[in-house]
């Protein structure tokens, strides 16, 4: 069972999506998508129809993401667990009503122009973390994990 927050877990989902026929009927995806959990940064490639790499990076370095989903980590626990209640996320927790209804922006940039891949492929964005309720989720929250 992958823990959440790790990339286990992100590449655990990213499998689910690349062997997943319905996820290539939303038309392809390119973007480098930045998933910020308290202090730990990860990295989810997607490239034409499938999620190409998961990485770690270390949150105090600079990176080259065009956008990154922010939120402390109960926000990411009660998405989840939405997610995973419900099959996919309802009503305020899908990644559209996250980025409108939060009074400090969820998916962040430094360039507006590469943010607005977040909109351009929000669909198929939401498919992936749709996707994590055909996974079982140990949660983990890093504030209180020692390193």
């Amino acid at each position: 069972m992958p823990t959440f927050p790790s990339v286990e877990w992100f590449k655990a989902v990213a499998d689910i999506v690349n062997h997943d026929e319905n996820y290539r009927k939303l038309g392809t995806c390119d973007a480098q998508m930045g998933v910020q959990v308290g202090d730990r940064m990860f990295e989810v490639d997607f490239e034409a129809y499938e999620v190409t790499d998961v990485k770690e990076l270390d949150a105090t370095t600079p990176r080259d993401l065009d956008f990154t989903l922010v939120m402390p980590y109960d926000g990411w626990k009660a998405m989840l667990e939405n997610i995973k209640q419900h099959g996919r996320a309802e009503e305020h927790m899908t990644l559209n009503s996250l980025d409108l209804e939060t009074d400090e922006e969820f998916a962040r940039a430094d360039d507006y122009y590469r943010r607005d891949k977040f909109y351009r492929f929000n669909q198929s964005l939401q498919a992936f973390f749709d996707a994590s309720a055909k996974i079982e989720t140990q949660f983990a929250d890093p504030a209180t994990l020692k390193r």
